[in-house]
């Protein structure tokens, strides 16, 4: 063999191996991927987990009915009220910079409301983790749409969406389970190394990406505003469970909304550099979509709240056994999003996918809303869990997508923050909706309004309550959205 043809053969790339530099890049996309999954897990997962743990913090804490609502609406109104500002901020200074101050505060926040004495430090620690969700989801969810384009996106947004239903399912169990066993501080301290473990990874995977790394020009005036309205929204429905639908608290609440939007309207027709332009909603992608991402956002939220509730005040469930029966809630959630939901985008795309879950998740609140006073997991409690944990999974990622794709790349973060502030802001006022729904039921229902028949009587009236908030929203998905989607 000369010399010239033995160059020639080893210079010829070997078929079927891949080249270092390729294969490493696939390596930091899966780390990479990991670390924003592992940021919406948490945020999903402090959403739920103390819910199971309230009874016991109350004792512990001596807390009054109010204070311990206050220990999950603190969160939801700082998460969802501080959405949109900081999504946009995100965009401004940094995805990645956004994101590692969102781990930071997620983990200063857990631990101390891990460490607690009372209950004033604690309502301030949830607070303080949920400006941090606010930080981080938008931050991790931009990420994502920035750094995974083309067919990797569908393959990220699935695994993002099973990190979402695992997280949202799971906190019941994992509250349920170590509360029993370990007491209620170590729901907060689950969440720490998933934190830390951001904090530490985030700057070695994730790219700096553009920014201004300035808020010169930022439109604080309208920030304020919309920021205003949204507090303003979840503040008044919140009272709703306790002083009803026509309490001063809600109807002020309401009224100031109203006036800060249009406030903000107003402000973002002017300002040289809106923090939302408002030409954005001109399109109908975008206004159906963040329509039906509320009131997807109630469904959805109201599926594990409500359960959680059901399992322990009607079916007499331990904390312990209501987390153990939630755990196929989570495998359906899991294995739907990530086996069925790609194909399902790939298929029918967002919009259509979006309608179908919407649909699933009613009919899932219609199966809870008929069980008998005497029933039974298997039958009657377990086929709607499932159905209902499949349209989470199938609804959940689609709707920020529909939203997602009706805003420019370049503004990833805002998209998010609208996405992710339809969700939780359509969450709180679901949660305040149908648990007023199943108290006023259940008031009704004759002298002993707390007794298990008049209390399952409530039940039923939340569920189809949701059920018809859930198809009201699959209609309008399929008649507004699902046109060439």
């Amino acid at each position: 063999m000369t010399t010239s043809r033995l160059t020639e053969r080893r210079s010829r790339p070997r078929l079927g191996r891949r080249r270092p530099d390729v294969h490493a890049g696939a390596t930091r996309q899966r780390a990479r991927l990991a670390v924003l999954i592992s940021a919406q897990f948490v945020v999903m997962l402090d959403t739920s987990i103390v819910n199971v743990a309230l009874p016991s913090i109350q004792h512990d804490l001596g807390l009054s009915r109010t204070g311990t609502a206050w220990v999950v609406n603190t969160y939801f109104l700082a998460f969802g009220g501080f959405l949109l500002v900081s999504g946009r901020i995100a965009d401004l200074l940094g995805r990645r910079r956004m994101f590692l101050l969102g781990s930071a505060l997620v983990a200063l926040s857990t631990t101390v409301a891990g460490l607690a004495a009372d209950g004033s430090v604690l309502i301030a620690a949830r607070a303080l983790q949920g400006l941090g969700a606010a930080a981080l989801a938008p931050a991790a969810f931009s990420i994502l749409l920035v750094q995974f384009p083309g067919a990797q996106r569908a393959k990220a947004m699935s695994a993002w969406g099973a990190a979402s239903a695992l997280g949202g399912a799971t906190g019941v169990l994992v509250g349920g389970l170590t509360t029993a066993a370990l007491g209620w501080p170590s729901v907060f301290f689950l969440t720490l190394p998933i934190s830390l473990l951001g904090l530490l990874a985030g700057p070695r995977l994730l790219d700096r990406g553009p920014s201004r790394s300035s808020l010169r020009g930022f439109d604080a005036l309208g920030a304020a505003a919309v920021t205003g309205a949204a507090l303003a929204v979840i503040v008044g429905t919140l009272s709703v469970a306790d002083h009803g639908w026509t309490s001063r608290r809600l109807i002020v609440g309401l009224g100031a909304a109203a006036i800060l939007l249009a406030t903000f309207v107003v402000v973002e027709r002017r300002a040289t550099a809106p923090i939302i332009p408002l030409e954005l909603f001109g399109s109908r992608r975008m206004s159906i979509g963040i329509v039906v991402g509320l009131l997807g956002g109630a469904a959805r939220a109201s599926t594990f709240f409500l359960v959680a509730l059901y399992l322990q005040q009607v079916m007499a469930m331990s904390p312990r056994d209501a987390g153990l029966a939630m755990v196929p809630t989570s495998l359906a959630g899991f294995a739907v999003s990530l086996l069925v939901l790609p194909r399902a985008l790939r298929a029918l795309g967002p919009g259509r996918t979006l309608t179908v879950g919407l649909a699933v998740l009613g009919t899932g609140h219609l199966w809870l809303a008929r069980t008998p006073a005497e029933a039974g997991y298997l039958v009657d409690v377990l086929p709607g869990l499932l159905l209902a944990a499949t349209g989470v999974a199938l609804s959940f990622t689609p709707s920020a997508m529909v939203i997602a794709s009706a805003v420019p790349i370049e503004s990833a973060g805002l998209a998010s923050g609208l996405a992710n502030a339809s969700s939780q802001i359509g969450a709180a006022l679901g949660i305040a909706a149908f648990s007023a729904i199943s108290a006023l039921s259940a008031a009704a229902a004759g002298p002993d309004p707390h007794g298990v028949a008049a209390a399952t009587g409530g039940f039923h009236s939340a569920f189809t309550a949701a059920a018809v908030v859930a198809l009201t929203a699959a209609v309008v998905s399929a008649t507004r959205l699902s046109r060439g989607s």
